[in-house]
């Protein structure tokens, strides 16, 4: 597996810079999304794990793609605000972006070598396929777009710091 991508400049949803290395030493959700895609309603359930993880180190970023039936045909000011005012949204979100094919996003083709799909594909299959990635950055797990966002939870606790006894 090569090196997590940390140097990458990744662009907001709002179009500003945001350094990959921002998130070193948290654990990380990355997940493909739609607004018109019938498991759009993951929204609210991984802003319920942002919720409740993110005093922990734990961070989601969502990044919009139209690659999948054309289900992401907004822009990104309509994105944003459709996942804000939706589902209440807190979580960050970055530009629309490819994930499969010549112009697939760098990060996306770390994730797909890092954690290959059902026999071995690399291909991303659909909308809110999810990326879990370690602390370290060595173990990333692959969940389907069908994997509700609430069957992570003992993965996610498996990667985060074992609370301190007092």
């Amino acid at each position: 597996m090569q090196t997590f991508p940390s140097e990458l400049i990744l662009e907001t949803i709002s179009h500003q810079p945001f350094s990959l290395a921002s998130y070193d030493d948290d654990v990380l959700v990355i997940v493909n999304t739609a607004s018109e895609c019938g498991f759009t309603s993951q929204y609210q359930q991984l802003e319920a794990l942002y919720q409740r993880y993110q005093t922990q180190g734990f961070h989601i970023l969502g990044f919009p793609c139209n690659q999948f039936a054309g289900q992401e045909p907004a822009g990104n000011a309509q994105i944003q605000q459709f996942c804000t005012t939706t589902y209440q949204v807190s979580f960050d979100l970055f530009s629309k972006t490819e994930v499969n094919g010549a112009h697939a996003h760098p990060l996306f083709e770390w994730l797909k070598e890092a954690a290959p799909g059902v026999m071995g594909t690399q291909r991303i299959k659909w909308n809110f396929t999810k990326f879990l990635v370690s602390r370290d950055r060595q173990r990333v797990h692959r969940f389907a777009p069908t994997t509700v966002p609430e069957q992570m939870i003992a993965n996610i606790e498996l990667e985060l710091p074992s609370p301190q006894n007092d």
